[in-house]
């Protein structure tokens, strides 16, 4: 591709990925993180820009064209339970309504009367997801929507706040304590923040949207759709990374300057701080374009993998649907849809990652689907003790397991308690391989 092409393919990825909780996450980070905040940054880094690309890259690799193709490669039955899970996800059951209402929550929340906040969240949802539809039922122009108009014109409305931010800091100094884990593991603690991006599962997703839109600029072989997918990342990954740290260190730098109970509301805050009046009007728009972006590209992946998976219904049909259950339960609030969506996290991660990684080593796992059936099923099994763990409310019995699974498995307080588990796999993968003379 020409580097023009490179470049908007680029930014329409980064488009894809920056939404809500791209924008909340790292300012909360840097809050919590204080002097601590360059360490967890580089964490969050890890799992927030470096797993999304991979990500991507994993299914050019391996010459898949989605998630579901990258998962078959474990089994069949896997793909369809794993894809369906991870879709709805990233869709109507978490990340697109969190969409709508962070943009609500940040952007119109504090204008609104107490008694009026249930009518104005709804009629607010409505004409944002009317707006979600209308741009997802045109799949074809996914490219123009988001690379030629909505991230340019987000990176110019976010690009005045940084600015400001740098030219005259709240504070100069970060000298406050780090709060929690943050004391004693900043990097493993921002690596774990980087989950509620939900940037790695997306990237699974929206491989297939990246590589179709790679293929309409006329690449067709496999290996280069890989190559061009991979420099598109890194164009995406530079703009990503920058934008987060820049987050991370004006949530740090707002500390005693700024009063928040939230990464949004601290965000607000500040905008307001350098801004005034319009400060509320200009994060508002910097909340709202980010959104909608992401919003209509997750629609689009979901209704396209579920359109493939359940033909009977069709592309504009599935659309619609998860517009519509989206919605639905972006009415019941951001704080129920975070609390929910975080034991779902900390099961999908894991194998998300442990997909990702084999599909990396595709050229040199070529039939030998043992190894990848023993690293997949030690990680699933492990991660359910990390959903367990992370459950709002504890079922009988919860406790009990998960204080085996933290006597039995190594870094299981840190949340990395299935990495000795998928090594274990691994090996044993490799040895039932060499047995059964795979490969």
């Amino acid at each position: 591709m020409r580097p023009a092409q490179t470049l908007l393919v680029g930014t329409m990825l980064f488009g894809l990925f920056f939404g809500a909780g791209n924008l909340i996450f790292p300012v909360q980070m840097g809050r919590e993180a204080g002097s601590h905040t360059t360490l967890a940054t580089i964490g969050f880094l890890i799992t927030a820009t470096g797993l999304p690309v991979l990500g991507v890259t994993a299914s050019a690799l391996s010459g898949t064209r989605n998630v579901r193709e990258l998962a078959a490669r474990v089994d069949p039955r896997f793909a369809v339970v794993f894809t369906c899970l991870l879709y709805l996800t990233i869709g109507p059951a978490f990340a697109i309504p969190r969409t709508a209402s962070v943009s609500y929550e940040i952007g119109l929340a504090e204008s609104v009367p107490a008694g009026a906040q249930t009518w104005a969240l709804l009629a607010f949802t409505a004409i944002f997801f009317a707006l979600t539809a209308a741009a997802a039922l045109r799949p074809g122009k996914l490219i123009d929507w988001v690379g030629r108009y909505l991230t340019p014109g987000f990176l110019v409305l976010l690009g005045a706040l940084i600015v400001a931010a740098f030219v005259k800091p709240m504070t100069h100094d970060v000298t406050a304590a780090p709060k929690g884990p943050y004391a004693d593991g900043p990097v493993t603690r921002g690596f774990l923040d980087g989950y509620n991006t939900m940037d790695a599962l997306a990237s699974l997703a929206f491989s297939i949207v990246i590589i179709d839109a790679v293929r309409r600029l006329g690449i067709t072989s496999p290996r280069r759709i890989a190559v061009e997918t991979a420099k598109s990342g890194i164009v995406s990954v530079l703009g990503m990374a920058a934008i987060y740290a820049s987050l991370a260190w004006m949530g740090a730098t707002s500390i005693g300057v700024i009063t928040a109970d939230n990464g949004g509301t601290a965000l607000a805050g500040i905008s307001r701080h350098f801004f005034g009046s319009f400060g509320q009007v200009l994060i508002a728009a910097i909340v709202l374009v980010a959104c909608l972006k992401t919003s209509i590209g997750l629609v689009t992946a979901c209704a396209e993998m579920f359109a493939e998976m359940f033909p009977r219904l069709g592309y504009r049909a599935w659309a619609l649907t998860f517009t519509g259950a989206s919605f639905a339960v972006s009415n019941i609030g951001l704080s129920a849809i975070i609390s929910w969506s975080t034991p779902l996290l900390m099961f999908l991660y894991p194998l998300a990652i442990a997909l990702i990684l084999l599909g990396l080593a595709s050229p040199w796992l070529k039939g030998r689907r043992s190894i990848l059936v023993g690293v997949v099923a030690c990680v699933g099994v492990a991660a359910l003790f990390d959903l367990l763990a992370a459950l709002p409310s504890a079922p009988a019995g919860r406790d009990a397991l998960v204080d085996g699974a933290r006597t039995v498995l190594p870094w299981f307080e840190n949340g990395f308690g299935w990495v000795v588990p998928g090594l274990l796999g691994l090996v044993g993968g490799a040895i039932v391989s060499r047995v059964r003379h795979e490969g």
